[in-house]
Order: structure tokens, then C-alpha cells, then sequence
């Protein structure tokens, strides 16, 4: 599943939130999205989603623009966890998971569609929690629920916006390597997120957005001092440690 960003602008009003632009990705990219609040991050994973309308500029999905995708097949190819998620009545997890299937139901649920849900809760390690309510899982529990949920969608892309803000290091780990594992399985998985050294040491591709534009992009290696000073105006360095770099702030 490749998509190309051709010159996307988007406007919420007059003045552009993403100005042109273009970034390709491929099937089994793990694509980081990294920049500063406002930078555009959670705008653009909605425009490739076809939430907000693209209107300067283009996006498209294997060469066909999302604008005419129809719905249901956008969101059988595509599936989407926001940065929160909106409250609603309290729901089991075993329910919440099965919503992943309503692309694909008609008039009801069809023995296929509960034992796929079933699957993916074995597979997400949440079967002892299928009749708990999601809202009273613990954050990590939770954020698995949702992923678990798009993944019943059965999408060629997965789009998520910060899926580990609110998540200690330990969920923050296991999500950032279960959405690793997913991108190895084909799935092109794009991630809005703040946190530079994980962006780094997860993702195969990093797209670094200031003020709505593209302000470098390629694989890890372009995470260096001289980018991410220039990204944050913060003054940091690098730190090597195992093969792998880490950007600390230089508070010398």
C-alpha cells in the first residue's frame, strides 16, 4: 500500500496548518511524525485519512486520490486511532473490539466476525479483559483495546496520532514494538508523536514537520543535534550508547 502526498496544503481558515507537502510512504513503513505543538502533526494524519478534506494538493492511496474512495473501503483499507478517545457509554472490551468489524457487517455480526474479534483479542493479549468496561482498564490496556480495534478492520494502513502520550515507558515500549511488529507484517503504520529518541529507534522513517512544512525527512539517521536544535530551538547533543544514538538536552 503506497501513499504520496502530492503538495498537500490544507486551511483551516485563511492561513495553511500543512503547506505543500510531499512525502511518499510504502507498504511496511513505520512513518514517524515528529515537530513542535502545532507543527501540523495531527492535521496531516486526518488528511491522509480523507477526515479533512484535501482540496490544494492531492493524496493518494495506490494512485487513486482518498477523495474517491468511497467510505466504506477507506475505512476497510484504512484504519485510524485518535490521541483520545471521545467519551461514550461504557462498553466491554470484547464489544469495543468487535466496532473494528462494522465495515464489513450488514444487518448483524456473523460468526466470522466474532471469531476474527476473538483472534485479535488472543493476539492483543486481552482475553481476560474481554467483559471488562475499556474505561476501567489502565492506560496501556486501553490504548491496546483501540489498536486492537482498527486492527479488526483488517487496514492496509494504520494511522495513529500520539498513541503513547499518556503511557508509562514500560505501554510505551510495548506499543511502539507491537506497532513495529505490524509495519513488519505489512502494514504501512504512520504515528504523529513528540518523542524524538523513540521516533528514532522505532520508526524506518522519520517526516520532521515545522510550521506546517516538511522540514527534513528520511531514515533515523536524520535525527541529529543540528536537525532537532533547529526543529525545537532547544540546544542539545548526542549520546551513543549499544549502536544506537540518543538526542539529551545540553544543559552545559
Amino acid at each position: 500500500m503506497h501513499i504520496s502526498l502530492q503538495n498537500v496544503t490544507f486551511r483551516y481558515d485563511r492561513d495553511p496548518v500543512l503547506k505543500e507537502i510531499r512525502v511518499d510512504m510504502d507498504r511496511g513503513d513505520m512513518v514517524a511524525l515528529v515537530g513542535p505543538n502545532g507543527s501540523g502533526k495531527s492535521t496531516l494524519i486526518k488528511c491522509i485519512n480523507g477526515i479533512l478534506p484535501v482540496r490544494e494538493g492531492d493524496v493518494l492511496i495506490d494512485g487513486a486520490s482518498v477523495r474517491t474512495i468511497p467510505a466504506v473501503q477507506r475505512a476497510r483499507r484504512i484504519a485510524y486511532v485518535p490521541q483520545t478517545e471521545q467519551k461514550s457509554v461504557p462498553m466491554q472490551v470484547f464489544d469495543a473490539v468487535l466496532l473494528g468489524r462494522k465495515p464489513y457487517i450488514q444487518w448483524r455480526p456473523s460468526r466470522g466476525d466474532y471469531e476474527r474479534t476473538a483472534g485479535i483479542l488472543e493476539r492483543f493479549d486481552l482475553v481476560d479483559v474481554a467483559m471488562r468496561e475499556v474505561h476501567k482498564l489502565s492506560g496501556g490496556q486501553q490504548q491496546r483495546v483501540f489498536i486492537a480495534r482498527a486492527l479488526n478492520q483488517q487496514p492496509e494502513i494504520l494511522l495513529l496520532d500520539e498513541p503513547t502520550a499518556n503511557l508509562d515507558l514500560r505501554y510505551q515500549l510495548e506499543t511502539l514494538e507491537l506497532l513495529r511488529d505490524l509495519a513488519g507484517g505489512g502494514i504501512t503504520v504512520v504515528i504523529a508523536m513528540h518523542d524524538i529518541n523513540m521516533a528514532s529507534l522505532f520508526a524506518s522513517r522519520v517526516v520532521m514537520l515545522k510550521g506546517g512544512a516538511v522540514f527534513a525527512s528520511g531514515g533515523p539517521e536524520i535525527v541529529t543535534a543540528e536537525h532537532v536544535e533547529r526543529l525545537f530551538g532547544v540546544k542539545v547533543r548526542v549520546v551513543q550508547d549499544n549502536g544506537n544514538r540518543f538526542i539529551v538536552p545540553d544543559r552545559t
